[in-house]
C-alpha cells in the first residue's frame, strides 16, 4: 500500500537534445530512447525534380568495429518502395533514427544498401557526444 504523504514517483523521460520541435512532435515517443542515434538530413534540389526515399537497408557503419546499428525509424522521408518527390529549388528536411553505436565509435559511415545504384552514402561522420547529427545529402 502506497503512503499518501510520500507518492511514487516516475523519473522523467529523456529526451535527445536538438531535435528539430516540428519533427520530434511528430514522432512515437516510444522510437526516441537514450543511445539511438539521430541523423537530421537536408536533401536541397538545386536541379529539376529530384525523387528520394529510404530503405530499410540504411546503416551507421563503425569505423573501428563490426558494429552496425540499423534504421528504427524514419521520419518525412518515404520508405522504399514508395517515392517522395522533391521539386526544383525546394530543401527537403528529414530525420533518421538508428541504434546505438559502441561507446568506443570515434568514427563511423552512413550507408544506404541497395540493388542498385544511388544509395546514401554519407562517409566519416565524426562522433559527438549527444548522437544528433545535421547532413547535407545533395
Amino acid at each position: 500500500m502506497g503512503n499518501s504523504k510520500h507518492p511514487i514517483k516516475e523519473p522523467p523521460v529523456k529526451l535527445k537534445p536538438e531535435l528539430d520541435s516540428d519533427i520530434l512532435a511528430a514522432i512515437d515517443p516510444l522510437t526516441l530512447k537514450e543511445g539511438c542515434v539521430y541523423v537530421h538530413c537536408r536533401c536541397a534540389n538545386r536541379g529539376d525534380d529530384l525523387l528520394v526515399r529510404i530503405w530499410k537497408t540504411t546503416f551507421l557503419i563503425d569505423h573501428h568495429s563490426s558494429a552496425k546499428p540499423q534504421l528504427l525509424h524514419a521520419e518525412n522521408i518515404t520508405i522504399a518502395p514508395q517515392w517522395l518527390l522533391v521539386p526544383k529549388g525546394v530543401t527537403h528536411n528529414f530525420l533518421l533514427v538508428f541504434g546505438a553505436l559502441p561507446k568506443t565509435c570515434t568514427q563511423f559511415d552512413l550507408i544506404e544498401e541497395i540493388p542498385q545504384p544511388g544509395g546514401f552514402e554519407i562517409r566519416s561522420i565524426s562522433r559527438n557526444e549527444r548522437d544528433v547529427y545535421h547532413i547535407n545529402i545533395l
